[in-house]
């Protein structure tokens, strides 16, 4: 069977608010800009594995019908060093926390929150048992 290579990874967040959502993963997780417009920003994480996040303008003409209202059932999700570090920063910046960090049993500590867009943001790390 013949496939197509992936040539890139990315997933789009639809935004009332464009410069505020891409403000605050910039602040929350260093994202860095690479492409900037009135209605579109892609971002990829300062340093760490190659993912391209973008935020679209709910009223683009290029934005999915499908998704310019709010989709249901999904999360993202972003594995960092020390999720401490991430909640200390979203505290700062007065982020909506919908739990904070808690040690799940499975091995990772969690903190869930949501964005300016609404999406619901799962930010973890290995449990200090699991990286001893």
């Amino acid at each position: 069977m013949q496939t197509s290579k992936i040539e890139r990874t990315m997933f789009n967040i639809v935004a009332d608010d464009v410069g505020a959502v891409s403000n605050f993963y910039m602040q929350l997780l260093s994202f860095e800009q690479t492409f900037v417009s009135d209605w579109y920003v892609v971002m990829v994480p300062k340093d760490g594995p190659r993912l391209e996040l973008g935020i679209i303008a709910r009223t683009s003409d290029v934005t999915p019908h499908a998704s310019a209202n709010r989709p249901g059932g999904g999360y993202l999700t972003f594995v960092v060093e020390n999720v401490l570090f991430a909640f200390e920063q979203a505290k700062v910046m007065n982020a909506d926390i919908i739990e904070p960090p808690t040690d799940m049993d499975y091995g990772q500590r969690r903190m869930i929150l949501r964005d300016p867009a609404g999406t619901v943001i799962d930010i973890s790390s290995p449990t200090p048992t699991m990286t001893a």
